[in-house]
Formats: C-alpha cells, structure tokens, sequence
C-alpha cells in the first residue's frame, strides 16, 4: 500500500507529535503529515522548550496548533504513528477501524517515546533527539 497520508499522535499534541510531524514534514515534502492529540490542549500552539528543540535544528513549527484526535483523521490516514504502545492500544480499543495501521513512532526500536511536559530543556533536548532517530527509522518504509 502507497502511504500518502500520515498522522502523528501524543497526547497534548503540543510536544511529541508536533516534533514528529515537523521532521517527517522536512523530510517528506511529498506526503501529506498531520498531528493530533488524545486529550489535546486545543488552540494551544506547541510547547515553547520544543519550539527551541526544533529551531536549533532550522526547523520553524510555530505555525503548529494543537488538536483532538476524531474519526475523521483517523479515517484519512494511511499510518498513524503513536508514542507509546498504550496509545496504539487506546486508538484501536476507539476506532476498531484503526487496527493495522497504528504503529509506534520507535517502532523499529520498539520504543516509546517519553511526555516531556513540564520537564526541562535537557529532557526536551533528548525528547527531540529520539523522535528524528525515529523518523529516520521509518525512512526506508514511506
């Protein structure tokens, strides 16, 4: 199956999975790449210490603003990529019609990739580190 489609999902969508969205935006140009959240902080913009992640590496996702997971983009996605093993667990236990294309974002590590909220920079830093080692993973699989 040709993956067009992906979504990213945490659970803020203010941390985890805007990184993610953003690296696999920068290095797939040609898909279209969304993030949402499980309880998503809705109209938030992405966590300040991920912006600062991110700029470090030229990477601009100030534009990112967060929300829920539904249905819909569920539906749309080809691959949705999760930070933990819960949370594939959570979306398919929600959307049954989900099953099959949930995979951890450290899947190929079988890794999950820890919340940094409210932790500090250097937790961020190592957040950000692991989720493009990820992304990269997943490369020769899109």
């Amino acid at each position: 199956m040709q993956i067009q489609n992906i979504l990213v999902v945490c659970v803020g969508n203010i941390c985890r999975s805007p990184m993610a969205e953003f690296f696999l935006k920068n290095q797939f140009p040609h898909l279209s790449i969304e993030s949402a959240g499980l309880s998503a902080m809705v109209g938030h913009s992405a966590d300040d210490k991920a912006i600062a992640c991110m700029d470090a590496l030229n990477i601009d996702m100030r534009s990112h603003i967060a929300r829920q997971i539904n249905a819909e983009l569920i539906k749309k996605a080809d691959l949705i990529l999760v930070m933990s093993k819960n949370q594939s667990q959570h979306i398919e236990q929600k959307w049954p019609f989900a099953k099959g294309k949930v995979f951890m974002l450290g899947h190929w590590q079988n890794l999950n990739v820890p919340d940094p909220y409210k932790h500090d920079q250097a937790f961020f830093d190592e957040t950000c580190k692991n989720i493009q080692t990820y992304v990269a993973d997943w490369q020769s699989h899109l």
